[in-house]
């Protein structure tokens, strides 16, 4: 015959589970203030989870917005720079002959 747990030659008749095998009321105590503890332990984990959590949620937002922030800074240079080749003669980008002037004087 099998045991409780399916374990073969074992039945609950054969003394492992002892009715005698009572906690006294300090083991209660013991036992619960360690889950007491425990417990403390865990929620204090958790907070710190959450606030991690939160930490990396802002630092990847702040994180995109820098990019965007970036992208358009790089996509307006390049359209001004775009701009500028179309009119090289300007002050902005003067030539070599606007050089050559200038240490000549």
């Amino acid at each position: 015959m099998s045991g409780p747990n399916g374990d073969p030659n074992i039945s609950i008749d054969d003394g492992i589970i002892d009715d005698e095998d009572e906690f006294e009321e300090e083991e209660y105590v013991a036992i619960n203030s360690m889950l007491d503890q425990i417990n403390s332990y865990l929620d204090d984990l958790e907070e710190k989870n959450d606030a991690l959590n939160g930490k990396l949620h802002d630092l990847m937002e702040s994180n995109r917005q820098a990019r965007l922030e970036f992208r358009a800074q790089l996509q307006q240079r390049e359209e001004e720079d775009r701009a500028g080749d179309g009119d090289l003669s300007s002050s902005s980008h003067p030539g070599k002959e606007d050089l050559k002037e200038d240490g000549a004087s």
